[in-house]
């Protein structure tokens, strides 16, 4: 008995196994239907034969033999080329006389014309077994009774024939019909057993299959990294979070590679023989050095599996967990904790930071000494920091508190893009690295201009931190779609951002950055949903000086024309 599923498992009956009624596979009776078929065939043949021999040396002058047994080859011949396979049903039909009845009658016929001398009464368990294992229990007993019921008829004519004691022959018609029952009961039992136990291994290899492929689908959407080594050092098999922290998306393209074809995995491969010498769990901090790159600090866990049988190996299974991705959090948790009671202090710190600034430049009025004048330029830069985070602070409960978007006011994307990107050109004198490309055609875009100005300088304040100094290594641009729908994109030539800090871009503070908030992407997206907008990144080349180049790219996609008119009759409503 092949063991069920746990009715608790993911993979129980109640999913996998459906209502339905059990059927037979249909290659396996194809198979079974097949070789009844040829069995026949083959009797057929030897019948032919044997009764050919017979009439050729003279023992039996009786032509009637041979052409029953050529009748019978016939049939089983031109059925077992001809006919399809098909399921014996629980009636005397057609199908059941071109097979069982045909056997049946034919056996009975040589049994008759022979006489005493050859007994054919063995031949009646070829079409019992038939009907018992392509057919039901029903049709089964059914052909049995027939067979019993011809034996009798054929006991009681030979009663008749041969005067004395008949005896034996109803014993041995008794004998051979009880014989067919029981061999009609066993078989359908038998194959009704062998048919429920491969259904019942079918779907458990179904469970085994959905358990594997969603075990496949989990661990390769797992952002930690999973490493399978053997004692040899070749990793088994690895997730593309582990080969991306291994630096082995381009140089190891095979399903297994050799973790000692590396000089900076070893810190893993000491690790991996600390394991299976100690037989035992481990951990470490494990520094993995990339060729052209800078080391990277993962913390590696060990856990080593069962071995398999006789002469199997164990394996060790390494989870990776980048460590700056385990900081960034932990400082996100730490902040965002401090987030409900910064926005409280945010309004405390702002009225005594003013009066810091105002008294820092009066006494910057006032003096002349270059190194004085130097510790008040410092006062005044942290003020200015500091002034920005507080704003960052309190625009987050600006944003979740603000205007509907019905209040939003209409402006013209290409003048206010203009407008907001000369203003910040004058301020941080990147006249020459900032390049503006407007649409020519108009677009109308239903946002409050304060919120756009905010969202666009955050996104230019945070390409200017990553962007070279080269001519266009900022590009701002416009753009109307065929359907209407405006959009603006901030691009810069920056370095490809981590993907670790790509997951988390526009999550509350967080950032790749000690001495940033990490809350100038996440006002940007707010206010972008709160107007009904929306904000992605993406890693896209662009012309530079006649040079593709790839660079990191901010879109901002506003709503739809028709969105804005519905919008605007929406506001028309309201006084």
């Amino acid at each position: 008995m092949s063991q069920q599923p746990d009715p608790q498992t993911w993979f129980a009956p109640s999913l996998l196994e459906p209502g339905i009624e059990q059927t037979d596979n249909p290659q396996e009776f194809e198979r079974l239907w097949r070789g009844f078929m040829t069995a026949r065939v083959t009797l057929g043949l030897v019948l032919l034969l044997l009764q050919s021999v017979i009439f050729a040396l003279g023992s039996s002058p009786n032509a009637t033999l041979i052409l029953i047994c050529s009748g019978y080859f016939a049939a089983a011949l031109s059925v077992r080329l001809m006919a399809k396979p098909r399921q014996l049903g629980k009636a005397f039909d057609s199908q059941w006389l071109n097979t069982l009845g045909v056997d049946i009658l034919a056996f009975a016929a040589l049994q008759v014309a022979q006489g005493n001398s050859i007994n054919y009464a063995p031949l009646f368990a070829l079409p019992v077994l038939m009907a018992s294992v392509l057919g039901s229990l029903l049709l089964a007993m059914g052909a049995a009774a027939g067979v019993t019921l011809l034996l009798f008829m054929y006991a009681a004519w030979m009663s008749i024939q041969v005067p004395g004691d008949t005896t034996a022959y109803f014993l041995q018609a008794a004998l051979t019909g009880a014989g067919c029952f029981v061999i009609s009961f066993l078989a359908n039992q038998i194959a009704t057993r062998l048919a429920n136990e491969e259904l019942r291994a079918e779907r458990n290899q179904l469970a085994v299959r959905v358990q594997r492929l969603v075990n496949e689908l989990v661990i390769e959407s797992l952002t930690d990294g999973i490493l399978v080594v053997d004692h040899d050092n070749t990793v088994r098999a690895a997730n593309p979070a582990a080969r991306m922290l291994l630096g082995a998306e381009r140089s190891v393209r095979a399903s297994s590679f050799d973790l000692a074809s590396q000089v900076g995995w070893q810190g893993l491969i000491d690790l991996m023989k600390l394991s299976f010498a100690e037989n035992a769990a481990k951990q470490a901090d494990v520094t993995i050095h990339h060729a052209g790159q800078g080391p990277r600090r993962v913390r590696v866990r060990t856990q080593l599996t069962a071995a398999q049988g006789t002469g199997s190996e164990s394996l060790c299974v390494m989870f990776l967990q980048d460590q700056r991705e385990m900081e960034a959090r932990m400082r996100t948790d730490k902040l965002a904790s401090m987030g409900r009671m910064s926005a409280a202090v945010a309004h405390e710190i702002r009225n005594p930071l003013a009066a810091i600034a105002q008294a820092n430049a009066l006494l910057d009025e006032d003096l002349s000494d270059p190194r004085h004048k130097q510790l008040t330029q410092m006062v005044k830069q942290n003020a200015k920091r500091l002034e920005k985070i507080v704003d960052d602070v309190l625009n987050i409960s600006r944003v979740q508190h603000g205007d509907s978007i019905m209040m939003s006011s209409t402006l013209d994307l290409n003048d206010a893009l203009e407008r907001i990107c000369h203003d910040w050109q004058e301020q941080t004198g990147m006249a020459h690295h900032l390049r503006i490309k407007l649409t020519p055609q108009a677009a109308e875009v239903r946002f409050e201009a304060e919120h756009l100005r905010r969202i666009l300088v955050n996104l230019l304040d945070n390409a200017r931190r990553y962007a070279s100094r080269q001519l266009d290594a900022i590009q701002v641009s416009a753009e109307v779609s065929s359907m209407g729908q405006s959009s603006l994109s901030v691009w810069s030539d920056g370095q490809p951002m981590d993907q670790t800090v790509e997951r988390h871009l526009f999550e509350p503070f967080f950032s790749s950055e000690s001495r940033s908030s990490g809350l100038g992407l996440y006002i940007c997206r707010e206010l972008c949903e709160g107007h009904g907008a929306s904000i992605a990144y993406f890693r896209t080349q662009r012309n530079v000086r006649g040079v593709s180049m790839e660079g990191n790219e901010f879109i901002v996609t506003f709503r739809s024309g028709m969105d804005n008119i519905k919008a605007s009759r929406l506001a028309g409503a309201h006084p």
